[in-house]
């Protein structure tokens, strides 16, 4: 990446970090140089960067994930991430609505050998996790799409998820936004207020990581 996406970090620090964390393979490389290729300059933010998709392998790894959901798969760096991670007959359920981006990530799992175990649904995401079965059977999800509903997302997803699930939101210190003294937009007050939201709920222990835009990571009590 030109710029990290951890805005805290200069870059050299930031070099120093990618050097020191598991790399990105031809795969994960692919998807950034599709990214660069395919995808608007303004959009191209909303791939994760790769510390944050190493810890995604790892985390998966971990928890021995057997069934897992996405929320925003754009073109599937994060996707692959959580794929590999996957125990032995592991399932990912991803949903999207833009055909034009999920294009790549399924070229993407297909080169990674994960297509079998990769479902993606083109719908909009709260009528797709509306649908799943309320089993609380879910060991982790990924929560990175339209910033006003992640409050919905969450609401959907955190009964289905086995105690213990881990539960990842990205891009929850919005480049620093979410400070009181910086300006706001709509996405911004959305971030903020989930935050809020998810601090004050006794369902869960939560944390803020500084990886990446920030990423929350939520474990179901």
């Amino acid at each position: 990446m030109a710029e990290p996406k951890s805005f805290f970090l200069d870059g050299e620090l930031y070099d120093y970090l990618l050097a020191h964390c598991d790399p990105p393979d031809d795969v994960l490389r692919w998807i950034t140089e599709q990214t660069q290729t395919r995808v608007p300059e303004e959009a191209r933010t909303s791939s994760v960067p790769p510390e944050q998709g190493a810890f995604m392998t790892l985390i998966t790894r971990l928890l021995n994930v057997h069934y897992a959901i996405e929320v925003g798969t754009f073109v599937g760096y994060s996707s692959v991430c959580i794929a590999r991670g996957l125990a032995p007959g592991g399932h990912l359920l991803c949903c999207d609505l833009v055909e034009e981006w999920t294009a790549v990530a399924r070229e993407a799992w297909e080169k990674a050998g994960l297509s079998d175990r990769i479902e993606l649904r083109l719908a909009p995401a709260i009528e797709t996790l509306r649908s799943l079965p309320t089993d609380a059977v879910v060991d982790l999800a990924f929560i990175d799409a339209n910033k006003a509903s992640y409050g919905e997302y969450y609401e959907e997803l955190l009964p289905r998820m086995r105690p213990n699930g881990v539960i990842l939101v990205d891009n929850t210190l919005w480049f620093g936004r979410v400070l009181g003294d910086q300006p706001s937009d709509s996405d911004t007050e959305a971030i903020r207020a989930f935050n809020d939201m998810v601090a004050a709920d006794d369902r869960v222990d939560s944390t803020i990581l500084t990886i990446g835009d920030g990423l929350t990571f939520i474990r179901k009590r």
